[in-house]
């Protein structure tokens, strides 16, 4: 069962995915935040509480497919930042980035996935992103490609799901 929570920022997106396993022991939780300054190290210091210490964390960001293990249980999170992590990755410092390199990036971010979820095939994973698309209109080009690269990621990888949730304000809603 491959199942996709997307929702906004603070919405409650990974509580409610980890709470698909919260009697479950064999479960990985895949990380691909990069905790490069203090905020984001706190921030990861704090996700880490609120899940079992019995549960295997992996962190990475393009090989999450050496993630799958034993394990019966899976939890990404997140999708939008392993998407965020690709695009600099691949663009660099470019202030602007052309149609052709950000095909290459979306395309590059679905088979990261498309591979996760073929060696987890039978197993459960569940996918954590953020619904980027409903808020304002960026005023950069950068901020506006990764908004429209992320709302097409979700939109392919919501196909490879069987399930798909949304949440807000902490309740969620099933829309597949």
């Amino acid at each position: 069962m491959i199942t996709l929570v997307t929702g906004g920022a603070r919405s409650g997106k990974s509580s409610f995915a980890e709470g698909f396993y919260k009697d479950k022991k064999d479960v990985v939780y895949i990380a691909t935040s990069r905790a490069e300054d203090v905020e984001m190290k706190e921030r990861v210091k704090k996700h880490k509480k609120s899940r079992p210490d019995y549960w295997r964390t992996y962190e990475g960001t393009y090989d999450i497919a050496k993630a799958v293990e034993r394990e019966e249980n899976y939890i990404l999170d997140c999708l939008t930042v392993l998407t965020s992590n690709v695009m600099f990755d691949m663009s660099g410092t470019l202030e602007r980035i052309d149609s052709g390199l950000e095909k290459d990036i979306e395309d590059r971010i679905v088979e990261i996935i498309e591979n996760f979820v073929k060696k987890a095939k039978d197993r459960n994973v569940v996918i954590v992103t953020n619904e980027v698309g409903s808020s304002i209109v960026p005023e950069n080009h950068i901020a506006r490609v990764f908004r429209d690269i992320a709302g097409r990621v979700n939109q392919r990888v919501a196909a490879l799901c069987n399930e798909v949730y949304v949440v807000f304000c902490g309740v969620s809603l099933k829309i597949k």
